[in-house]
């Protein structure tokens, strides 16, 4: 292989421009070490409103699930509740009380047979 017929002239202009090079490559380099910091405190600085933001919407998942679940028991205990409700209304007539008092409790009237029936009390 042949070396290379280039040479380098050494004088004040080349050795001025080399240090004007490199001058502006150190300069570049910290530009680009002060945007790297820069761009560190700006994502240090968004993590934690956007983890606040997230733990936030979790939360807020959570209680719109606990709400449906509460809205579904409130169903129900209006339901049972209603239910009670015509049950109590009843137990004012004398003849359902009878009825019911024979079926559940197994009353009978002297000299009466009962022969218990399951599932038959009356609603």
């Amino acid at each position: 292989m042949e070396k290379p017929n280039i040479v380098q002239l050494n004088n004040q202009y080349i050795n001025d421009e080399n240090m004007k090079k490199r001058y502006e490559e150190e300069e570049t380099r910290r530009r680009h070490r002060f945007i790297g910091w820069i761009l560190v405190f700006i994502i240090l600085l968004f993590i934690l409103p956007a983890y606040n933001l997230v733990a936030s919407y979790i939360s807020l998942q959570n209680k719109q699930a606990q709400i449906v679940r509460l809205h579904k028991q409130q169903k129900r205990l209006d339901a049972k509740t209603e239910s009670e409700k015509r049950f109590a209304e009843r137990l004012k007539n004398d003849t359902f009380v009878e009825k019911y008092a024979r079926a559940k409790y197994y009353y009978s009237i002297d000299g009466e047979t009962i022969y218990p029936a399951p599932n038959l009390l009356p609603k």
